[in-house]
């Protein structure tokens, strides 16, 4: 087992408070948005060993059969399959979606074709994978989901009088749900330049002086204020409105139109950072590529349901690269499985690690540990809270 020290991502929409908490450090003020936990190049955690610390995608790559496993390393190669993450968000996220694997395989050659540089602001796709993804709130925590029934946002939209306002309820009108849906998003991610701050000024202040009880009453403004001229606060109204109350869980796969808008989680996904925007961001908006990815389908909310095994909550969506494992809070007993690598956090308490081969390790709130395939099962017990992140199938 090698302790890890991990790179926190400063985004704009970021907590103060805590993921410095989480750590046990004074906050300095800034933005602390993301902390991430395993081998992706954008932000690779260093891996502490007898020998030396070095970057974990190195101690991957010295021995990956025997750091990940052989049925690991036969199937992903030489890489970490997937990416845990400490989310704290004080502000929305930007509105987005994730590419199916074929997408982002066939968008990464493109780009590297065009030679256009892998972190250039521009670029689509930073890598060839998929993202497919599972939040699991820690407090109460606010998204925007999937579609809802056009019929639900056109009710919404009755009694606005604003050219925008008529011309989504028209769109919406359609008697065929995904081209209902893919004609408003269209729409408003096609306003031209020029009358995009005016039309949508005029549709939220509209919204904003009627009476309104429904779930999105509040959002539309609240988006507006934050990201003025911005059509993703419109088509916030396409979308679910979610809260997540602590335990709860969702899985977003490829295609799923999601933001999430406030509060603290657990995130594993697949090792890959492709994100495509639709709005409510000052980053890269390809309205075209995202509108071919896009779902349009009107489906239930993606709640994630758990099985209980041997002491622990397993959340294992389908999706091969992860699974999600909770134990606790309170007093623990359980078993991790160990046929391949596993990332381990401890939220709070004073919780020990004891792996079939090797030492174990004490975890206190905030620290984490990787623990290589030839480890074996893991036996985590204690006082307090734990997250890991392992293989999903083989």
């Amino acid at each position: 087992m090698h302790r890890l020290t991990n790179q926190v991502r400063p985004y704009a929409w970021g907590a103060r408070a805590a993921i410095p908490r989480l750590l046990g450090i004074e906050p300095d003020g800034t933005p602390q948005a993301e902390l991430w936990l395993g081998a992706h190049h954008g932000a690779p955690s260093t891996a502490h060993c007898v020998d030396g610390s070095r970057p974990l995608p190195e101690l991957i790559a010295a021995d990956p059969r025997r750091v990940l496993g052989p049925r690991t390393a036969d199937r992903f190669g030489d890489r970490l399959p997937f990416l845990l993450k400490y989310l704290a968000a004080e502000a929305p996220l930007s509105l987005q979606v994730h590419p199916d694997a074929a997408r982002a395989r066939s968008g990464y050659e493109a780009e590297e074709r065009a030679g256009i540089p892998v972190d250039a602001p521009h670029r689509n796709y930073r890598d060839p994978h998929h993202k497919p993804e599972l939040l699991l709130a820690l407090e109460p925590f606010d998204a925007l989901c999937g579609f809802r029934e056009p019929a639900a946002t056109r009710t919404d939209l009755l009694g606005l009088d604003s050219e925008l306002a008529v011309l989504l309820r028209d769109d919406l009108a359609h008697p065929d749900t995904q081209t209902a849906l893919r004609a408003a998003l269209t729409r408003l991610l096609s306003i031209p330049e020029p009358d995009r701050g005016r039309l949508i000024g005029v549709f939220v202040t509209e919204w904003a002086e009627r009476d309104r009880r429904c779930a999105h009453a509040e959002i539309v403004a609240d988006l507006a204020d934050r990201y003025p001229g911005d059509p993703g606060a419109v088509a916030a109204l396409l979308l679910n409105r979610v809260t997540l109350w602590p335990g709860q869980a969702l899985f977003l796969p490829a295609g799923n139109l999601h933001a999430y808008l406030q509060g603290t989680a657990v995130e594993v996904m697949a090792g890959s950072d492709n994100v495509l925007r639709a709005g409510l961001t000052c980053k890269h908006v390809d309205a075209p590529e995202l509108l071919d990815v896009v779902d349009f389908s009107v489906l239930p909310i993606p709640y994630a349901q758990p099985d209980f095994l041997e002491g622990r909550r397993e959340f294992r969506p389908a999706a091969p690269e992860f699974a999600l494992h909770e134990i606790g809070p309170g007093r623990i007993t359980a078993h991790l499985p160990g046929d391949g690598p596993t990332v381990v956090l401890a939220l709070r308490g004073d919780v020990e690690l004891v792996a079939e081969v090797g030492e174990g390790v004490t975890l206190s709130r905030g620290e984490s540990v990787f623990v290589q395939a030839d480890s074996g099962p893991i036996k985590v017990e204690g006082h307090g809270h734990v997250i890991a992140a392992t293989v999903g199938v083989h």
